[in-house]
């Protein structure tokens, strides 16, 4: 380790160490990128996302709360319908008598169930192929959710729960235009895929599933769309592998609560209501363009030129962070900076427009096909194996809201993301 990388761990320490933190001070160091080291970027995450308070000295009082919340929400939204917990102090009560299955009452708690299950079975989907070329997600998490794996108790993981679903027939997706699609037979996961792990352990993937079901069940209005898991996956696996214990060991209520405060300010991107208004990702895609236009008029007119327009390639960009263009430690490097700006992704523009001028040699000389082959990156083949739809995890629907010319996909040519980021604080700098 050199002594400058010791001297900035120091200067981290010293910000963090304040009996109130300075925000600004500490946006200005993060921005440059976090040291894993000491749980330091896991530690900034939490105050830069709003987690954990600037007073250190309310961070023990905080924590014990925001816990104590996510564990009642284990126990209100993860049990089924009609059976007691006797860990509760309640007693099995007969379902016949309270509510049964075939209840037509739309209040019926076996309703909500299955109508729980459709959102579950889309999430069960997309998790399971989180970051396939990683082990970590399919390997056992050190710290399983005891209140659902004690077999004392009568809670189902929801990973039953999907094996079990009475919608086995017959898929019920409902897209962000509100209509329903009816679906071929949900495809069952070959017992090879996946390992299957001892009773009372449970993957980590299981862990990012329940954060996504319970957010879904607290926010019915967005619910759940294809996407999230990329968003919520970064921070899950920088919380769990934090090399602080006492950090790592609530890794998943933590996520849960920056995951939630972070998709406060983005959620606008997955709602098609808000698609043309000015916090809708149509704004923010043409947004790019406009920056562009007034960072290299060249680049810009020349796409202009041959028509090739910011949904194209920005969408999915804008929409998950640049999650699915680069490695995980990249897109987590691009974040420390994301997660810094005082005003919030406006950075995020600014990368993009870096992203398109750094091949800007490339694009005013290619035709529009190599340019599209250049733009519609998907990270990489292994990332587009993952997904039904060349344009990366985004709902049927959702990617139907724009139409997109096919092209051939390969790798964004610049892998370097420090170059990228430095090309956008130029960008920054010269406004």
């Amino acid at each position: 380790m050199s002594t400058l990388y010791k001297n900035r761990i120091e200067e981290f320490r010293i910000a963090l160490n304040e009996t109130k933190i300075s925000l600004t001070k500490l946006r200005e160091l993060c921005f440059s990128g976090i040291p894993f080291e000491g749980g330091l970027r896991s530690l900034c995450w939490k105050i830069l996302l709003n987690y954990l308070p600037l007073e250190q000295a309310q961070w023990s009082s905080s924590l014990k709360k925001q816990r104590e919340i996510y564990a009642q929400f284990l126990k209100e939204m993860i049990i089924q319908p009609g059976i007691a917990k006797a860990n509760l102090g309640l007693f099995r009560e007969d379902v016949t008598l309270e509510d049964h299955p075939l209840n037509p009452n739309p209040d019926s708690r076996w309703n909500t169930y299955f109508k729980d299950n459709e959102v579950l079975l889309q999430i069960d989907k997309d998790v399971r192929r989180l970051y396939p070329d990683m082990a970590f997600f399919q390997r056992p998490t050190d710290y399983p959710c005891l209140l659902i794996m004690d077999p004392q108790n009568e809670f189902e993981t929801l990973r039953r729960r999907v094996e079990q679903t009475t919608l086995k027939s017959q898929t019920v997706a409902h897209n962000r235009s509100g209509v329903t699609n009816v679906c071929s037979p949900r495809k069952t996961t070959s017992a090879n895929e996946y390992e299957v792990l001892p009773n009372g352990c449970e993957a980590h993937w299981e862990v990012v599933e329940r954060i996504l079901f319970i957010y879904a069940k607290l926010n019915p209005g967005i619910a759940y769309v294809q996407g999230m898991n990329e968003i919520v996956g970064p921070i899950y696996y920088t919380f769990a592998t934090d090399p602080n214990t006492e950090w790592k060991e609530h890794a998943e209520a933590d996520t849960f609560f920056c995951f939630t405060n972070l998709m406060s300010e983005i959620r606008d991107n997955f709602i098609k209501s808000l698609d043309d208004s000015q916090c809708g990702i149509t704004y923010k895609m043409e947004n790019v363009y406009s920056t562009l236009k007034e960072k290299d008029m060249d680049l810009y007119l020349k796409l202009q030129e041959q028509n090739i327009k910011p949904q194209f390639f920005a969408f999915r960009w804008l929409t998950l962070l640049l999650s699915q263009e680069f490695l995980l430690p990249d897109v987590i490097r691009i974040w420390d900076s994301l997660f810094s700006d005082v005003d919030r992704f406006d950075f995020l523009i600014l990368v993009c427009c870096a992203m398109l001028i750094l091949i800007r040699d490339q694009l005013l000389v290619g035709d529009f096909t190599i340019n599209m082959r250049l733009l519609q990156t998907v990270g990489s083949f292994r990332k587009a194996a993952r997904w039904e739809l060349p344009l990366g995890p985004i709902s049927k629907d959702r990617v139907g809201d724009f139409s997109v010319p096919k092209a051939q996909f390969l790798d964004y040519p610049i892998s370097d993301v420090d170059l990228i980021l430095k090309k956008a604080k130029e960008l920054q700098d010269s406004a």
